[in-house]
């Protein structure tokens, strides 16, 4: 393509392709119509979304499952609007997303124009890493280029960069294809030699070490049981690093972290290591996680290790690779030198946790077992801001990490569905489950229409309880009388029928089960809808 001159919009698609991009999510407008002139020639999918909120949560889903950037296209003005909640649901639980939009020429001279804003830049930089204007081919190329960069070498956030209209039509030689995003960017920050011998002797001189396991150590799973053996630690999971420690280890804790009184068994560590976790307010609901010992921190983010108070570590480095050298420099604790952490302890506390979780949102426990046992070890499963999914997200154990898929931080309605849609794009053949509950079911419901287009063997599970019942719950709670907490549902099974899905009304448990193992192997969506009278019955 050297010295062939074309739109920027095309050159732009060639550049996207020429760095892995296989699928872009979006729709097109008026405005950004030119970002679509080479998006076929280029050889990259694009799926169309029915709402923009829809394409910036498939492109995270499909982050998630892939481990490669999502790229949306989208409009100026409302169509990046639109997107932003996705952007800052990204943003929270460090997603790699580029959304690419298009923006006015000028703004400061000329008022109503279409699609116009006061600072459209500036507002998708509130949910963004960084959100920039390309006021030239060169630009727009190494802001590209700056964004595959960032993605690959440090904590992976959402970025923008919006292309004015003329521009994207204008005339431009192509980017250079031995740019440095098109070769093999560098590794991510290394932990220093002096670092790791620190660690390892904290470790070794610890009685009682506790490690808690985040979504940023994903890389480090294989490692995680041969170093809890060898230094007789105890382990939590943040609800992201689950599957990090397997379900059978002794001393494991599993991901009960926001259990109010876990903040005991933090009391009893004479050192705790987090990896790869903010230890924020979403992982623990409260201000600390009640350690009185030294804390030692390892992630890739500055920000994250600035929260260190005295006394403790702060170690910069990629944690999955960190933790891969650790169990290999680390020695093994002798025989006569076994865990001081009880195992019958750690099992009685995590069944009383269980109890207390059933006890708490009564009738969920027992669906989440009865799908655990037939959904494949495998599955990719995205769920929504519901009850059933905070429950699961204690009790459903995972084979694996980065398989289950929630919005964390932002803690968004309406994620499950097109985060799904596009997590099975990211990972074909892979079994996909969305878990959503009635109300936030209805913010993104119209991307069902997509799933069935592209005849993906969705399995939709909506959780119906006919009401917001965590915030009915939460008004009792704070003795305000429950209002504005109960809306009409439709029948979602003929709304589905509708977009031209299956859809399923189990009356059983077993009935559940039966249908799930249906839609796995449909050629298109499922919808299944599932109330807590089911464990009942």
């Amino acid at each position: 393509m050297t010295g062939n001159k074309r739109p920027l919009g095309a050159q732009i698609s060639h550049m996207l392709k020429a760095r892995g991009v296989d699928v872009i999510f979006g729709i097109p407008g008026v405005h950004n119509i030119e970002m679509y002139r080479g998006i076929e020639e280029a050889g990259i999918t694009h799926v169309l979304a029915r709402h923009e909120q829809g394409a910036g949560f498939m492109a995270d889903g499909y982050a998630r499952a892939s481990g490669k950037p999502g790229v949306a296209y989208v409009i100026t003005g409302p169509g990046l609007c639109n997107a932003m909640t996705a952007l800052g649901q990204a943003y929270s639980d460090s997603v790699p997303v580029l959304m690419i939009s298009s923006c006015l020429d000028e703004t400061a001279a000329r008022r109503g124009q279409l699609h116009q804003m006061k600072d459209q830049r500036a507002a998708a930089e509130t949910v963004c890493d960084w959100s920039e204007e390309a006021r030239g081919p060169e630009a727009a190329y190494a802001l590209i280029d700056r964004a595959f960069m960032e993605f690959a070498t440090a904590r992976p956030r959402p970025k923008h960069l919006q292309v004015p209209i003329a521009l994207a039509g204008g005339q431009a030689v192509p980017p250079c294809e031995s740019g440095p995003s098109a070769t093999v960017p560098p590794a991510r920050p290394k932990a220093r030699d002096a670092d790791m011998t620190a660690l390892i002797d904290a470790v070794l001189a610890a009685e009682k070490p506790l490690f808690v396991f985040g979504g940023g150590a994903r890389g480090g799973a294989a490692a995680v049981p041969a170093l809890l053996q060898q230094t007789g630690a105890a382990a939590f999971t943040t609800y992201a690093g689950r599957g990090l420690v397997p379900a059978d280890h002794p001393l494991s804790f599993g991901s009960y972290l926001a259990r109010p009184d876990s903040a005991a068994i933090f009391a009893e560590a004479d050192l705790l290591i987090a990896v790869g976790t903010e230890l924020s307010e979403v992982d623990l609901w409260r201000d600390t996680p009640g350690q009185t010992c030294r804390t030692i921190r390892i992630d890739i983010d500055p920000e994250v290790l600035a929260q260190c108070g005295p006394g403790d570590m702060a170690i910069q480095g990629d944690a999955g690779a960190l933790l891969r050298a650790l169990s290999i420099a680390i020695p093994a604790r002798v025989d006569d030198q076994p865990p001081k952490w009880d195992a019958a302890q750690v099992a009685e506390t995590r069944a009383r946790w269980r109890a207390e979780t059933d006890a708490e949102r009564p009738g969920i426990v027992p669906v989440c077992d009865a799908l655990r046992a037939v959904i494949p070890p495998d599955t990719l499963i995205y769920s929504d801001m519901t009850q059933f999914a905070y429950v699961a997200k204690e009790v459903w154990d995972m084979d694996a990490p980065g398989l289950w898929h929630h919005p964390y931080g932002f803690g968004t309605l309406g994620y499950a569905l097109p985060a799904a849609i596009g997590g099975a794009l990211g990972r074909p053949g892979h079994p996909v489950v969305a878990i959503v509950g009635d109300y936030g079911f209805q913010y993104t419901l119209q991307e069902l229409g997509v799933a069935v287009e592209l005849g993906l063997p969705l399995v939709i599970l909506i959780w119906d309880n006919a009401k917001l019942k965590e915030i009915e719950d939460a008004m009792v709670a704070s003795q305000i009388a429950p209002n504005a907490v109960v809306a009409h549902n439709p029948d979602f099974g003929v709304l589905a029928e509708a977009y031209g899905a299956r859809s399923e009304e189990p009356g059983t448990l077993s009935d559940l089960q039966a249908a799930v193992k249906a839609a796995l192997a449909a050629d298109g969506p499922t919808l299944i809808w599932m109330n807590q009278d089911l464990a009942s019955r």
